[in-house]
């Protein structure tokens, strides 16, 4: 049952359309925020349809290309406008890729950073902005990943923009502590998201597997013994930007079954 933690808050939330970002979405609507969800899609979602039919006065949608920063300064100048000043960030749109080291070309290089990293770094900058602007406090919330905490031969990219992710996480917490703004990242483990069909196909093709057997494996292989699930993300990211977590900054939580220790 709800305990509306969220209520009177104006959340922003990027990458909305599906897997992580739609079951946060769908959480923070629950707990009483006004959502603002952002995505490439002209439309929204089939997801993001159904909570706006289910919550129409508290749920709208924003097309957005987070590589685009006269774009994001326009659609966190729009939300504001709209619902007042962002309270919550849920900075989640990401892209993956892999290829080994020696294969791996610019054009993959650029478009992950460009993404995972640039995007995450202006929209973050844009929200940190309005609410400095506003002298209002906050909570923005990064989308890091277990691959963040490591190397990993075939994905050096991707690894690389998620640990940049924690680091710019920790350099903006200590930038806005100042100003009563708490800024946190989540470390997803392996999640069972549309997304993984993808992940999974590029290590059938790199390392000789068949279709589906890396995704059992790496299920197989978490200390809880299976995948997560979008809405084992949605708890830790209510709690993030709820009262609770007050005392909490510069922090990247793992979520991941125990994958990672820290």
């Amino acid at each position: 049952m709800s305990m509306q933690r969220l209520a009177g808050k104006h959340a922003l939330l990027t990458g909305a359309g599906g897997g992580i970002g739609l079951a946060v979405t769908r959480a923070y609507l629950q707990e009483g925020a006004v959502c603002t969800a952002v995505d490439l899609a002209a439309t929204p979602s089939a997801g993001l349809a159904a909570l706006q039919a289910e919550f129409p006065s508290h749920l709208h949608y924003q097309t957005l290309d987070v590589t685009n920063t006269v774009a994001v300064q326009a659609c966190v100048q729009a939300a504001s406008q709209q619902h007042g000043v962002v309270d919550v960030l849920f900075n989640n749109a990401a892209v993956f890729d892999m290829a080994p080291l020696l294969e791996s070309h610019e054009a993959m290089y650029q478009r992950l950073f460009e993404v995972n990293v640039k995007g995450m770094f202006f929209t973050m900058q844009a929200v940190l902005q309005a609410l400095v602007d506003a002298g209002k406090t906050g909570s923005i919330i990064n989308l890091s990943s277990q691959a963040g905490r490591r190397g990993e031969g075939l994905v050096s990219h991707y690894c690389a923009s998620k640990a940049a992710v924690i680091s710019y996480t920790q350099s903006a917490a200590l930038a806005m502590a100042p100003h009563g703004i708490r800024v946190n990242a989540i470390s997803p483990g392996v999640i069972d998201t549309p997304m993984w069909g993808h992940v999974d196909g590029l290590f059938a093709k790199y390392e000789g597997l068949q279709p589906g057997e890396k995704k059992k494996a790496v299920g197989l292989a978490v200390p809880l013994g299976r995948m997560g699930v979008p809405e084992d993300i949605a708890g830790a990211a209510v709690f993030l930007a709820s009262a609770e977590s007050a005392y909490i900054t510069a922090q990247t939580l793992n979520v991941d079954g125990g994958n990672v220790m820290s």
